[in-house]
């Protein structure tokens, strides 16, 4: 096993520290000699694993080293002295931190403990976001392997991973991971509506997979003709994001509404072909007029998601979503921030060593880690548990709509954000002074929640006139909670 991870690692980066990855897993083998796991097999499967899963999101060596090692602190006995001595402070750090994150118990909301570990966690992650990476790869082969443990110990993990983990990889960008957990915790967590939904989706889905399999024939044949070169791939809709969207009001558990069941995704070497692909597709099929095309290349969602994504007509006048993307974007949107690393690898060849590029600090812009500087900025003012709690609940790890301001600019919001929040977000000024709300052109109360792709105008008071305090009753992003109440506390000190 060991010499398939080299060998994964040597086509992405043949000059990365194979030596170090080497006596890493050494190091992990003898460290877990005798160890289990609760399925029979050998512990070091387990680091392995996670090494596994961070060579598929392409890291860097020393990320990889610290993956194997781990659990060798914790269930191998290895003092940390140990781990810094044979492989340098850096693998160390990354251990260390592996071992802080991984004391994220989910014992009840209110349990004082378990916010205080979160606390810890997201400083370790502002520190260093690999971290975070390794223990994400450590929960997805957990979640795997979560049948031979005791029913109540699954139940407690799955939802651990369906509270924290995948939010915390849809806001690092990992889709398909944020996917593949929630997948996995669905049956663990709310086993009836896990039965219901993968019951009344299968025939749908067998349907649905005839005519796509149809349109992509077609498209096939067009785009070669046209001479354009692409890849084309469907991709099933993961079982979870499926239920959410059957809860949505506007769905009402009618699967008939929903359109991206199946989505065929278009990829491509460069921006100008996916213009050229968008062409291609509209001359076999016709687009969906009341639902449109998409255009997150030319204004990219704030997590930096690029793609074109189109409503058609498909065969048997049946409606289906195609996404349009680069290469380059597909890696992102599936493996995010993690994928950061490896496209800067790939751009320094022969201007970085080897060993700058195993640092990783500079593969990451400041803008795509914003959420993360700001989570730990709470920490110095959010003292009171239940308060942060609330905090990381309903706006850091909430689901994220994305609007726009009349200039065209795009803020990422929690979900349930309203006119209030976002006024907040572009400016101060422009929240302490918000008197009316036009969302799409039309007035709306300022508690109205904003939904993903609204353009959002905010209407000041031609006096300057402050906050209202039943603004805090409905708004849910802490940074507009923060300055409230700021205002609020400064006007009575002054008073």
């Amino acid at each position: 096993m060991i010499d398939e991870l080299i060998s994964k690692i040597k086509d992405y980066n043949p000059r990365a520290d194979l030596p170090l990855i080497r006596r890493a897993y050494e190091f992990a083998q003898i460290a877990h000699t005798g160890q289990k796991r609760k399925s029979g097999d050998e512990f070091i499967t387990h680091p392995l694993a996670t090494a596994q899963v961070l060579a598929d999101w392409k890291l860097d060596a020393t990320s990889l080293s610290a993956a194997l090692l781990h659990d060798t602190v914790e269930e191998g006995g290895v003092k940390p002295s140990e781990i810094k001595k044979e492989f340098g402070e850096e693998v160390a750090r990354l251990v260390d931190g592996v071992s802080i994150t991984g004391q994220v118990k989910l014992r009840g909301s209110t349990d004082e403990e378990f916010v205080e570990n979160l606390r810890k966690m997201f400083l370790v992650m502002a520190r260093d976001l690999r971290v975070v990476l390794i223990r994400l790869a450590d929960r997805l082969h957990n979640m795997q392997t979560l049948q031979p443990l005791p029913k109540e110990k699954q139940k407690r993990i799955a939802k651990e991973t369906l509270e924290v983990y995948a939010p915390l990889a849809e806001r690092l960008g990992i889709g398909e991971l944020k996917g593949q957990l929630e997948d996995l915790a669905f049956p663990y967590v709310y086993p009836k509506e896990y039965a219901w939904v993968k019951k009344y989706s299968a025939p749908f889905y067998k349907q649905i997979n005839q005519y796509i399999t149809k349109a992509e024939k077609i498209l096939k044949i067009a785009l070669k003709k046209e001479g354009v070169s692409a890849e084309i791939h469907s991709r099933p809709k993961h079982l979870y994001s499926l239920y959410e969207k059957l809860l949505r009001p506007e769905i009402d558990k009618d699967i008939k509404k929903i359109h991206d069941l199946i989505a065929l995704r278009i990829l491509v070497q460069d921006i100008k072909d996916c213009y050229a692909v968008l062409g291609v597709v509209h001359k076999n099929f016709k687009p969906v007029p009341s639902l449109g095309v998409s255009d997150f290349i030319a204004q990219p969602k704030p997590n930096g998601y690029r793609s074109i994504h189109t409503r058609v007509f498909g065969p048997q006048g049946k409606i289906m979503e195609i996404q349009i993307r680069t290469f380059e974007m597909h890696e992102e949107a599936e493996n995010g921030i993690a994928a950061h690393w490896y496209m800067a690898m790939l751009k320094s060849k022969g201007k970085l060593s080897s060993k700058d590029i195993d640092k990783g600090e500079f593969f990451v812009t400041p803008d795509k880690l914003k959420w993360v500087r700001q989570l730990s900025d709470w920490q110095k003012h959010v003292t009171d548990t239940h308060e942060f709690l609330k905090a990381l609940k309903f706006d850091a790890l909430s689901h994220r709509i994305f609007v726009f301001s009349p200039q065209g600019d795009a803020y990422d919001l929690p979900s349930g954000a309203t006119p209030v929040d976002f006024a907040y977000e572009v400016h101060t000024e422009l929240g302490d002074c918000c008197q009316q709300a036009k969302v799409n052109g039309r007035l709306v109360s300022l508690n109205h929640k904003l939904k993903s792709g609204d353009l959002v105008e905010i209407i000041p008071a031609k006096t300057k006139k402050g906050p209202s305090r039943d603004w805090l009753k409905f708004c849910v992003t802490t940074a507009a909670r923060k300055k409230i109440a700021k205002h609020f506390k400064a006007n009575s000190l002054s008073s």
